[in-house]
């Protein structure tokens, strides 16, 4: 019986190349071959000190990824949230989702959801935090997960 993979985490400078390489293989083929958006992949925020990089490592290459970014005001963004094609259905994205909130914590965390996703996402406490727009030929919904009131 194969094992549930362990979300990993790093900070880019964390990173050896050959990770760094394998990750944006897997962005670059999901997001830019696969769904047909030619945009600027490397956008510079992978670099960011603050930036952290979650994976679900696969053996030969990741499965699953998506990088936590840090907006201003101390506002967590989730961002290129990608599964790969052969490992489709078996809940790596809700796995790294979880982890990715155990490291945001209390903060109040927001992303750019592809609209046909925003279940996935509401199962995790995100809301629709604006309207539906076009973005590289895709519908893509904002939502917003507020941070815990631990007061209460």
């Amino acid at each position: 019986m194969p094992q549930t993979p362990v979300p990993r985490t790093a900070s880019f400078a964390e990173l050896d190349a050959r990770t760094f390489h394998d990750l944006l293989r897997l962005r670059i083929d999901v997001f830019v071959v696969e769904q047909a958006c030619p945009y600027p992949e490397l956008d510079g925020r992978d670099v960011e000190p603050d930036t952290r990089h979650l994976w679900l490592d696969g053996g030969d290459a990741p499965l699953a990824y998506l990088r936590i970014l840090a907006d201003p005001g101390g506002v967590a963004r989730i961002g290129r949230v990608v599964v790969a094609a052969r490992a489709r259905g078996g809940g790596h994205a809700g796995r790294l989702l979880t982890a990715a909130l155990e490291l945001v914590g209390d903060r109040v965390c927001v992303l750019e959801a592809q609209s046909h996703l925003v279940g996935l996402y509401a199962r995790h406490g995100f809301a629709v935090s604006g309207p539906e727009y076009v973005e590289d030929g895709i519908d893509h919904t904002p939502m917003r997960r507020d941070g815990i009131d631990r007061r209460r």
